[in-house]
């Protein structure tokens, strides 16, 4: 029976021998454990085997978990959608957000962010693959968000992220990859410093390595499958 510890050691490796195909350098890609559903005493066990980033995706559940640690060496990313309600406890308890789509939220996150605290660190979230039923912007409409959240105060904007839609049409998903670096680096080239492609979960963060992927968002490979359906 493996362990999270043993689940994590596999998943680096994963990401090692995916580094060394796209001939990228050891350490360009972030882990990011996400620990949405499962109880905080699995996320004490992946921190006592090195891992020092999670991912929540509701924020009640994230506070709370973040309130029982106490462990100031943990980052805290909220990678799920942000409703207006809600972006009070995101600005005040969480390092990251993954998931901006909407200039409102940006606005709410940037006045209630404690001054006492760093910066939040915000990636826009870009539906690329145009599925009615998923948050994030257009890809027409990236630069003109981008533009205005990097303008706003207690913010800083790193970067994009996306999840496209499920399929084992590897060409398709490197596609949908490809199309966010491509949107990143034109952003760049206009003058914003970004550097960070949150994209890629269990079942195809190599195909987003492969196209350049920062953060890699891991679940279910690390801790298993999860305990409760979204």
């Amino acid at each position: 029976m493996t362990t999270i510890s043993d689940n994590l050691q596999a998943v680096e490796e994963r990401i090692r021998r995916a580094l060394r195909v796209s001939a990228r350098d050891d350490g360009s890609v972030h882990l990011l454990a996400v620990s949405k559903t499962w109880p905080a005493e699995a996320v004490r066990q992946a921190r006592a085997a090195g891992q020092r980033s999670f991912g929540e995706n509701y924020v009640q559940e994230g506070v709370e978990k973040i309130i029982a640690l106490a462990d100031p060496g943990i980052e805290w990313h909220f990678i799920g959608p942000l409703q207006s309600n809600k972006t009070r406890e995101v600005a005040e308890h969480f390092a990251w957000v993954h998931g901006v789509d909407r200039l409102k939220i940006a606005e709410r996150l940037s006045a209630q962010r404690p001054a006492a605290l760093p910066p939040l660190q915000v990636c826009i979230q870009v539906n690329v693959s145009g599925e009615a039923s998923k948050h994030g912007v257009a890809p027409a409409e990236v630069r003109a968000l981008a533009r205005a959240v990097a303008r706003l105060p207690r913010l800083r904007l790193r970067g994009l992220m996306a999840i496209p839609e499920p399929s084992e049409d590897e060409s398709l998903l490197r596609g949908r990859f490809r199309l966010l670096r491509e949107l990143r680096d034109q952003l760049n080239a206009e003058g914003l410093a970004l550097d960070a492609l949150s994209m890629g979960m269990s079942h195809d963060f190599e195909l987003a390595i492969a196209e350049g992927a920062t953060i890699v968002r891991v679940g279910t490979a690390i801790f298993g499958t999860r305990t409760r359906v979204d």
